[in-house]
């Protein structure tokens, strides 16, 4: 079967390259699963066209009446660490998976606050990027007009409302994924063929959830 540009044949086999977006907010320990698997894929050698695209839970957490989070100085830290990776993302892209993951390892590994601009800039620096210049376009504003573009963009076009969202031409879904990759290549790709498979194989398949998770 053919969808949008790629081939399926069940949900084992991919032939052509598969174009899909994935959202992120670094604060989310479901989009640090779902991320980590993508990148151990591709790493691995996955034919795969991804857009990393960013969304704000801070948005969509606040209260009615608040002002929205771009224009809220008060609330300006939550957003650097996304900030930060767009810049690399664009400027640096063959240095953005390391920072992407970095980013990530620090919130959820190493309980580090990425509110923290001192610990953007360990990531930044670990990954071999010159956090300096980082800092300073972000200090230019256009990664959060950006950031705000994106995540009105999912919102409004694919009603995403957590992370992470796969989406695929047309179609999105919310998922969740328990496991992390833990270097298995294989496994990380299988993971994620098989939530496209679902997504776009099965869109009556609305919602399948466990009552109960073995830990």
């Amino acid at each position: 079967m053919r969808r949008n540009g790629w081939t399926g044949i069940g949900v084992d086999c991919w032939v052509d390259t598969l174009a899909f977006s994935v959202n992120y907010d670094y604060r989310c320990p479901f989009a640090r699963n779902a991320h980590e698997h993508v990148v151990e894929a591709l790493r691995g050698g996955a034919a795969w066209d991804v857009e990393f695209v960013p969304f704000s839970l801070t948005q969509v957490h606040a209260e009615p009446g608040d002002p929205p989070v771009w224009e809220d100085p008060a609330r300006a830290d939550t957003l650097l660490a996304i900030e930060a990776g767009l810049v690399v993302r664009d400027g640096f892209p063959d240095l953005f998976l390391d920072v992407h993951l970095g980013m990530f390892a620090a919130r959820h590994d190493e309980g580090r606050d990425l509110r923290q601009t001192a610990v953007v800039r360990d990531v930044l620096a670990a990954s071999g990027v010159d956090a300096d210049a980082v800092l300073t376009e972000v200090e230019r504003g256009w990664p959060r007009e950006m950031f705000r573009k994106a995540h009105e963009t999912s919102v409004g076009e694919h009603h995403v409302f957590g992370v992470p969202t796969f989406v695929v031409s047309d179609s999105a879904a919310f998922v969740r994924l328990m496991t992390r990759p833990g270097g298995d290549t294989d496994a990380a790709r299988v993971t994620i063929e098989h939530v496209l498979g679902l997504l776009v194989d099965h869109p009556e398949l609305n919602e399948f959830k466990h009552t109960s998770i073995d830990r």
